[in-house]
């Protein structure tokens, strides 16, 4: 491949070859390999999307063959989080570096070793230690298997395509939590980690016999003072964000320390993008208007989805009394209804406009919230599950036209490096998500405790007679525990509504910022 004569948008001459071997397909493929490469691309989505969830249920037992506190036992999801972060943004360049093919199947087969060592391991430290290394095998899978499927379809096909790859994507986490529990409740915990090996062997090999080699370019060089400083930058975000609510937030020396590495790791990354000649992430990339509308759109979706998903569990469990397996099964059809839209978008985006598409969705998703607004714990299994499939079809309305729009108008070379920027916007979206409304929800549980509890006297005529008199009755010990209690269960199921809306405007916030996406050109089906 020739080298370019000059630089481009400052990235200079070595950061151009590097880009090239990104995005363009090897060699076509005849109709056997255009079928496996799918398929293993969408295993490896899968593997990946799974793992995010399946080991959460699983926590508490690990948590008793580990002896570990519920603070240490969290840094089982922790470790997976952060490493897999910071991992995620140099995709493009290992791509490069390696060649695509080579870097996905090594990081199939490095995910698939240290799942087998997470599930074997026999202490807290081992399993910490295996998680962060799974994590740092797996970053790359998700975009590496989206840059492929973009890749090795035709332009009018695409739309099918990123529907199947979004299947995969969007209902691996919400498979998690039921597959995770059956296997805990009628095998081991060990198990969530074992159920990969099999995946990991048919996707390892069907890559590695149908997916040709892109170039290698071996001269090209990262810029470790950028790479460095995002690292610390999402790093420190996430565990600032991830150990917050276990300790009392910027009351705590540690949480202050990490805002501030945060902080200052993203300015020298800032500053470090605008001044070298080949910064780590090509500012040419942030020029594309679809692109960086593609990446806030993700951005709110992650948080959305996740945010929901990890409300409803605790929802269901402790306010509805929903054992852990049926909590999974009423989630379940959610995943149906992304399925359902996202196949029905690979028929539409050659024909309907991506903005229509995205705007259904996002109206799909404050419906849904809308309804949610109004739930309590009397609710109805069905209701939830005709809620799950509404919310389900405003994933799958999103998620395919976003990919379609947001890598449309990007030149071929850079959707591996965009891939990854793309995914680790979505991955930040869920955390914070995930980690803001379960912040909110103590602090509105408790400032709805104390508003109800102003209202609970001795000379409350509602508390003096009858049966709420004899089970409520301030003045005894035992009346007052069970008074308190189930203020405590109102308060909570106030503070859920008071997050179910605050998810909903941001649904109503992303609607207006669709009038602002290019439609990417179309091309005539011959």
């Amino acid at each position: 491949m020739p080298q370019p004569d000059r630089d481009v948008e400052g990235e200079g001459p070595q950061a151009q070859p590097a880009a090239m071997a990104l995005g363009q397909p090897p060699v076509k493929l005849s109709h056997t390999g255009l079928i496996v490469v799918t398929a293993c691309a969408m295993l490896g989505t899968v593997m990946q999307a799974l793992d995010s969830t399946i080991a959460n249920v699983a926590l508490p037992y690990m948590q008793g063959t580990m002896a570990a506190s519920q603070d240490q036992i969290n840094w089982v999801l922790t470790s997976y989080i952060v490493s897999a972060a910071i991992m995620t943004a140099p995709t493009g360049f290992l791509a490069a570096k390696l060649g695509r093919t080579r870097l996905f199947v090594g990081s199939v087969i490095g995910f698939t070793i240290t799942s087998v060592l997470c599930g074997a391991s026999q202490s807290l430290g081992q399993i910490v230690f295996f998680r962060l290394l799974q994590g740092m095998c797996g970053a790359s899978l998700v975009p590496l298997s989206q840059a492929v499927m973009f890749d090795i379809y035709p332009h009018e096909r695409r739309g099918a395509a990123m529907a199947m790859w979004g299947v995969g994507v969007q209902v691996g986490p919400i498979c998690g939590p039921i597959l995770g529990g059956w296997l805990t409740a009628h095998y081991d915990w060990r198990w969530v980690f074992y159920v990969n090996v099999p995946f990991g062997i048919i996707t390892a090999a069907g890559l590695l016999i149908f997916l040709r080699e892109t170039p290698r370019h071996e001269t090209i060089r990262l810029d470790w003072l950028g790479f460095g400083a995002l690292s610390l930058a999402i790093g420190a975000f996430q565990l600032m964000l991830d150990r917050g609510e276990q300790q009392d937030w910027f009351s705590s020396t540690e949480i202050i320390v990490e805002a501030v590495l945060a902080g200052l790791g993203f300015y020298i990354f800032l500053v470090q993008s605008a001044l070298a000649p080949r910064p780590f992430l090509p500012p040419r990339l942030f020029k594309d208007l679809n692109f960086v509308l593609g990446i806030i759109f993700i951005f709110i979706v992650g948080l959305i989805v996740y945010a929901t998903l990890a409300l409803l569990a605790p929802y269901l469990q402790e306010l509805m009394g929903y054992p852990v397996v049926v909590a999974g099964l009423v989630l379940a059809p959610r995943g149906l209804g992304t399925m359902a839209a996202a196949l029905l978008c690979g028929r539409l985006a050659a024909r309907v406009s991506p903005r229509l598409l995205i705007c259904l969705g996002f109206c799909c998703h404050a419906y849904s919230l809308y309804q949610m607004t109004s739930w309590t714990p009397q609710i109805s299994a069905e209701t939830i599950v005709v809620t799950g499939v509404i919310q389900g079809l405003g994933v799958g309305f999103v998620f395919v036209p976003l990919t379609l729009a947001a890598f449309a108008t990007l030149p071929g070379e850079m959707r591996t490096q965009a891939a990854g920027i793309y995914s680790l916007m979505r991955n930040l979206g869920s955390s914070i998500g995930i980690s803001i409304t379960g912040a909110l929800l103590i602090i509105y549980t408790q400032a709805n405790h104390a508003a109800l509890s102003a209202r609970i006297t001795p000379f409350n005529h509602m508390l003096q007679s009858g049966a709420v008199g004899a089970l409520w009755n301030p003045v005894q010990m035992a009346g007052a525990m069970r008074l308190n209690d189930e203020i405590t269960r109102q308060a909570s199921i106030i503070a859920y509504v008071d997050d179910f809306k605050l998810m909903l405007i941001l649904a109503l916030l992303a609607l207006p910022l669709t009038l602002l996406l290019r439609t990417p050109p179309r091309q005539v089906v011959h």
